[in-house]
C-alpha cells in the first residue's frame, strides 16, 4: 500500500528530514582521522535528542545504534564501533530521526583526508546519480524511470549498481512502499503521484556489484572489498516536480564545498 501524504504531512516530513541534514552537518565537523565511528554515533544521538527528536534507526528491527556508519568496502548498515577513521578512508553515514511522528532519512559519503582519485570520482558520480534520479521523480512517470536513470548514469562510467538493496517510501514508518531500486527499466514500476514521499539512495561500487552480509547480520560490504559509495535524499513528488525534503547544505557548509541541495 502506497500512502500519499497531505501538504501538512509533507511539511512535517520536511522538518524531520531537515533535522537529519543538520545532524549530518554536525557530524561533518568531526569526520577526521582518529575519530571512532562509535564516537560519531554518540555525537549524532545527543544532537538529535537535543533537537526534541529521537533516533530513527536505534532499535529498528533490533538495530543497536543511532547511525549506520559504513567505511570503505562497507556499502550500508555498518554498525558503529571502536574503529578509528584513517587518512584516505571514505565513510557513508546514514541517519534517521523521528520528529512529530514522521521519519527523516538521508545519507552522505565523506572523504577522510585525502582519498585516492579513483575513489573520489566514485563518490562524485554516485552523488551526481542521486540528482539524476531525483530529476525523474515527476508526477506521471514511474519508479523505473528513476531506477534506470541512476543505473545508466553509473554503468556508463563503469561503476556497478548494488541490486539487493534499494530506496523506499518514507512516512510515519521508516520503510514504506514503494521500493525504489537503483536499476530497472523506464516506464516500469509504480506510477509516481503527487504526495508520494520516497527515499532515493544510490549504492554504487567501484568493482563488481556482488555483496556479502557480515556475521553481525547488518554490515553489508562488497564481495571484492573494493570501495562503495552511498548518498540518499528523501523527496516528495509534487505537481510541479520533485521537492527535496532532506538537505546536504549543512554538510557542505561545514566542509566548505559548493552547496547542492
Amino acid at each position: 500500500m502506497i500512502y500519499l501524504k497531505t501538504d501538512e504531512e509533507i511539511e512535517l516530513l520536511r522538518q524531520s528530514n531537515l533535522l537529519v541534514g543538520q545532524t549530518l552537518g554536525e557530524l561533518a565537523k568531526w569526520v577526521a582521522p582518529g575519530i571512532t565511528t562509535l564516537q560519531l554515533d554518540k555525537i549524532a544521538e545527543e544532537f538529535i535528542r537535543d533537537h526534541q527528536a529521537i533516533p530513527g534507526f536505534l532499535g529498528y528491527a533490533g538495530y543497536p545504534n543511532t547511525l549506520c556508519v559504513s567505511v570503505n568496502e562497507q556499502i550500508v548498515h555498518g554498525i558503529p564501533s571502536n574503529y578509528a577513521l584513517k587518512e584516505g578512508d571514505v565513510v557513508s553515514i546514514d541517519c534517521g530521526v523521528v520528529k512529530n511522528g514522521f521519519n527523516g532519512d538521508s545519507a552522505y559519503t565523506f572523504e577522510v583526508g585525502e582519498v585516492a582519485p579513483e575513489v573520489k570520482m566514485l563518490l562524485k558520480t554516485t552523488k551526481e546519480s542521486l540528482y539524476i534520479g531525483i530529476e525523474q521523480a515527476v508526477e506521471g512517470k514511474r519508479i523505473g524511470d528513476i531506477s534506470n536513470a541512476i543505473q545508466t548514469y553509473c554503468e556508463h562510467r563503469n561503476y556497478s549498481v548494488v541490486r539487493e538493496l534499494c530506496g523506499h517510501g518514507v512516512g510515519k514508518h521508516l520503510h514504506e512502499d514503494p521500493e525504489v531500486p537503483n536499476y530497472g527499466r523506464r516506464g516500469c514500476g509504480p506510477l509516481l503521484k503527487n504526495g508520494m514521499v520516497i527515499a532515493i539512495e544510490p549504492m554504487i561500487n567501484l568493482g563488481s556489484r556482488n555483496i556479502v552480509v557480515e556475521r553481525d547480520g547488518w554490515t553489508t560490504r562488497t564481495k571484492d572489498r573494493k570501495p562503495s559509495a552511498h548518498f540518499e535524499h528523501t523527496i516528495a513528488v509534487r505537481e510541479n516536480g520533485p521537492d527535496v525534503l532532506s538537505s546536504f547544505r549543512y554538510v557542505e557548509e561545514a566542509l566548505g564545498i559548493p552547496t547542492t541541495k
